[in-house]
């Protein structure tokens, strides 16, 4: 990946921006072909509590975070990362993980060494439509955050 692209980048941007690699290390990670949406899902663990000095204003620590990448698109058979990402759809336990990145507009990388892969469609549609591939990473553990350049 260029990573000058993103040297001082600012503003808006198009999603587009956004790349995600899989496979089963970082060495092997590839892009996945034909992917058409991604909806990244932030999930918190929160803890309130309101103690008696604070007269009756509530207090707040955030104790616990997980992340789910969405991705939507059509299933291209041959493509190294979409092949990876269909693969996982009869595997269990540890054999359903996986290395996945995701490389922000900024050049900011986020990636886990055994994320989930949660297969949702793996070639399924109308008779008339592309067959989908259709993909819910699920963070397992801390992510490594690799600030932009």
């Amino acid at each position: 990946m260029n990573l000058q692209k993103f040297a001082g980048k600012t503003n808006v941007f198009p999603v587009l921006d956004n790349q995600f690699k899989i496979g089963e290390s970082k060495e092997k990670a590839t892009t996945i072909a034909d992917m058409e949406t991604f909806s990244p899902t932030f999930s918190n663990g929160v803890e309130t509590w309101t103690p008696m000095d604070m007269e009756g204003w509530q207090r707040a620590l955030m104790t616990a975070k997980a992340i789910t990448i969405t991705l939507n698109g059509k299933r291209n058979i041959g493509d190294a990362g979409n092949d990876y990402a269909a693969g996982k759809a009869f595997k269990n336990g540890h054999d359903a993980e996986g290395y996945f990145e995701w490389i922000m507009p900024d050049g900011t990388s986020i990636s886990w060494t055994n994320a989930v892969i949660d297969v949702k469609n793996n070639g399924g549609g109308d008779s008339t439509n592309v067959g989908a591939l259709e993909i819910d990473v699920i963070s397992n553990g801390k992510p490594t955050v690799t600030p932009a350049l």
